[in-house]
């Protein structure tokens, strides 16, 4: 790409946003021209505004450092200085949904981490490997908007990243029946455990609103476009467990299935290890090489050996059994704030770059 899009992080202060910034550090495509958050944060530097809250492993960026907040409910004016937004912004999902949808009609795109409109019936919501051709669907809802190239995009919820692409990969088995269990890091919650003590040496078995978005929102990846909207997939039905547990970063899932087609485990592990998408296709810049990993050891996958196998941006799985209720059991791990958060929308962003959606203004 010869000249870098400008663009924008809004919520910049908070933990993915953190996270967006630190991944587009030196990023070949973007650079981050504008930083916006809240009224209380604006006017600040952004070194001011984080303060002692940055919660990376690595040092604030220099680049943006100086970069003076901006308030994020001024639209226009965050609108005018980039090319497309990535937003991480902390309200209401109905707050949520009006400031994207906002940002949008300036004629900026917006490629969202949130939830709010995961289940917007023309919004394409994308894993680059399993659903790109859901990015057609943004032009049903330009004809919406009234917009020529304003749009939002969303990634999916961080907990189903450790199942999800395993069960697409072996999508030809037929697999119709699924119980998982996931395990989610902290950091799910934006939080570090100076932020969070009580979870040190704890498990909480709640986490609001997580068991109904890692059940539902695989069917809605694996659906397709009918009449200008996204029609959710019937299966495989899944159930699902959420449990918070002390672990700083990684979501590690314990999943059982039952396919209609009986595969050996050498067919299981071999459609793992050989499944890519486009982004691999592509080379694009966040892409994993290798999208997931198969660990023969009885003791893996494990947060601390592998969250950050390729970059965070793959996925990790191991213990694939036969049981004696479902037909196949295994455990998954991927990296909650990188591929299931920021690293997911940068990917998204890369595709959608390369396919023509996000441009210079």
């Amino acid at each position: 790409m010869e000249k870098k899009l400008k663009v924008g992080v809004l919520g910049a202060t908070g933990m993915v946003g953190q996270r967006f910034i630190s991944l587009l550090e030196n990023h070949p495509w973007y650079e981050v021209v504008t930083v916006a958050a809240s009224p209380r944060s604006a006017g600040k530097t952004y070194e001011e505004a984080v303060g002692g809250r940055w919660k990376m492993t690595t040092p604030m960026p220099e680049a943006v450092k100086k970069l003076v907040v901006m308030n994020v409910n001024e639209v226009e004016k965050v609108a005018s200085s980039v090319d497309f937004v990535f937003s991480a912004v902390d309200m209401s999902k109905d707050e949520i949904k009006a400031i994207e949808e906002a940002y949008a009609k300036t004629e900026t795109p917006v490629v969202s981490n949130n939830s709010a409109h995961r289940w917007t019936p023309d919004v394409p919501m994308v894993v680059p490997e399993i659903n790109p051709e859901h990015f057609k669907v943004i032009e049903f809802q330009k004809k919406r908007l009234g917009t020529t190239r304003g749009f939002v995009a969303v990634k999916p919820n961080c907990s189903i990243q450790s199942y999800a692409p395993v069960l697409t990969a072996w999508k030809e088995f037929e697999p119709y029946e699924v119980v998982a269990t996931t395990y989610q890091a902290i950091s799910g919650a934006g939080k570090t455990f100076k932020d969070w003590p009580e979870m040190v040496e704890n498990i909480i078995p709640y986490i609001g609103g997580e068991e109904e978005k890692s059940e539902q929102e695989p069917l809605r990846i694996w659906g397709e476009i009918k009449d200008g909207v996204i029609v959710k997939a019937a299966e495989p039905k899944i159930t699902c467990q959420c449990i918070r547990v002390p672990v700083l970063n990684g979501h590690t899932a314990a999943v059982f299935v039952k396919f209609r087609k009986q595969p050996t485990k050498e067919q299981l592990i071999e459609k793992l290890v050989s499944f890519s998408g486009l982004p691999q296709e592509l080379n694009l810049p966040s892409a994993p090489k290798q999208f997931i990993q198969y660990l023969e050891e009885d003791n893996r996958p494990q947060v601390t050996l592998d969250v950050d196998f390729e970059k965070g941006m793959g996925i990790s799985v191991g213990r694939l059994r036969e049981d004696s209720i479902y037909d196949w059991k295994f455990v998954g791990l991927s990296h909650n704030t990188v591929r299931g958060a920021a690293g997911g929308a940068v990917l998204c962003a890369e595709l959608l770059t390369a396919q023509g959606y996000i441009s210079a203004k």
